[in-house]
């Protein structure tokens, strides 16, 4: 039965990743200072990093929200994969125990939104202007701009969280495939 075990994971956790780009792309809000978009993947990202630990938590974020990205915002890709990566890696870690309890799910959905926040205003305010200096591909946004972006990226980061949480408690059995 192991074998049954690690394939109904690996389907949950497909099925994570896919709700994660499927929720990006049809709920696209613009965000119009960087070409950027909010968005409400970051619910499955945190919730995947609650139920399952640290690497499902990583792979949704990366892989969901990053084929998102493909889909219409190409530039914003590997600030996406990174960012969200971190978000569900983080969740997963500091969510990681023998018994997850609300606060500590609380705080670790926190510090995922968060990251959320920090990680898009470091790419768009120093790595992306870099990197457009040498390649206009990636000469979408500056300081100011990143700046106008941190409102909307803490709201989608404390949505992510207050969803994540959300979903988390309501499939509380699947905590056992942790």
């Amino acid at each position: 039965m192991p074998a049954t075990n690690e394939r109904a994971k690996f389907a949950l956790l497909a099925t994570f990743v896919i709700l994660t780009a499927v929720t990006t792309i049809l709920i696209r809000i613009p965000i119009p200072a960087t070409t950027g978009y909010f968005n409400l993947g970051d619910i499955f990202i945190v919730a995947a990093g609650l139920l399952f630990g640290p690497i499902a938590g990583m792979l949704t974020g990366a892989l969901g929200a990053g084929v998102a990205d493909l889909y219409g915002y190409p530039q914003f890709v590997l600030a996406t994969v990174a960012t969200k990566g971190l978000e569900g890696l983080l969740v997963g870690v500091l969510s990681k125990g023998s018994s997850l309890r609300p606060p500590r799910a609380w705080f670790a959905a926190l510090m995922g939104g968060g990251t959320v926040m920090i990680g898009y205003f470091i790419f768009e305010a120093y790595i992306y202007p870099t990197l457009g200096a040498s390649m206009p591909f990636f000469n979408v946004t500056n300081f100011q701009d990143a700046v106008v972006e941190l409102v909307p990226n803490a709201v989608q980061g404390f949505i992510g969280a207050a969803g994540g949480i959300g979903l988390w408690r309501a499939l509380a059995g699947l905590r056992t495939a942790r």
